[in-house]
């Protein structure tokens, strides 16, 4: 398994390393997945999935690809959001842990162990590329790559979920994070991964270097998202 493009210089998380220890892999996913769903992860992917599919009819069935999946809960989440309307979304994961692509696929979603930087996938063969939370962990270089191969890989759209660096969002993952009971090492993890977040512009421009015409916005929860088409 190859391993992804140079980590960002800022600090060093649990989700860093691929040999990390199974158990804390785990707890740290299951504490994520309880962020995605009370402090924006989910609401960003959502925000994202409405812009990118405003108008399909009842009965389409669609593919996602969530890279960096982890416990597989925002593929999870919009299965249901899909569902709701119509929609037939097949989710596929790819996850470099594999403990984090066992714990997916006992949750329902079918997993690819790999990384970022080789996806075993052939391009336009899926419908939808998601990545939340997994470009902080890229430098620069790697991200514009990221970029171009979602854009490879996607039929219909991208969509670019991560968080918004700031003073507020610092703090506010500082006192969430006590007031959900997040073990030591996901308290750390996410400190260092709101200092590697983005700001609007910083985004904007990741894209312009990949050559991407993509809209940047912010979601609620400090968090920033970036979608575009595939034409």
């Amino acid at each position: 398994m190859t391993s992804t493009p140079l980590s960002a210089p800022l600090g060093d998380e649990l989700l860093d390393h691929p040999d990390a220890d199974p158990r804390s892999v785990e707890t740290s996913l299951h504490h994520i997945a309880r962020s995605n769903r009370w402090f924006g992860g989910w609401w960003a992917v959502r925000r994202g999935l409405e812009r990118l599919l405003p108008d399909v009819p009842e009965g389409t069935k669609l593919t996602l690809l969530d890279v960096g999946t982890g416990a597989g809960d925002l593929p999870r989440s919009a299965v249901g959001w899909a569902r709701k309307r119509g929609i037939s979304l097949v989710p596929v994961g790819v996850e470099r842990h594999r403990a984090a692509a066992g714990l997916a696929r006992s949750g329902g979603v079918a997993t690819m162990l790999a990384c970022a930087s080789a996806l075993p996938v052939r391009a336009r063969s899926v419908d939808l590329v998601v990545a939340s939370q997994l470009i902080h962990h890229l430098r620069p270089e790697a991200i514009v790559e990221f970029f171009h191969a979602a854009n490879r890989l996607a039929r219909v759209g991208v969509i670019i979920a991560d968080l918004r660096r700031s003073p507020m969002a610092m703090a506010g993952f500082w006192l969430g994070a006590r007031l959900f009971r997040f073990d030591p090492a996901t308290k750390v993890d996410g400190l260092t991964s709101v200092r590697r977040g983005f700001r609007s512009g910083e985004l904007s421009d990741l894209l312009a270097r990949a050559g991407i015409m993509g809209r940047v916005e912010q979601t609620p929860g400090f968090r920033l998202l970036a979608t575009w088409r595939v034409t």
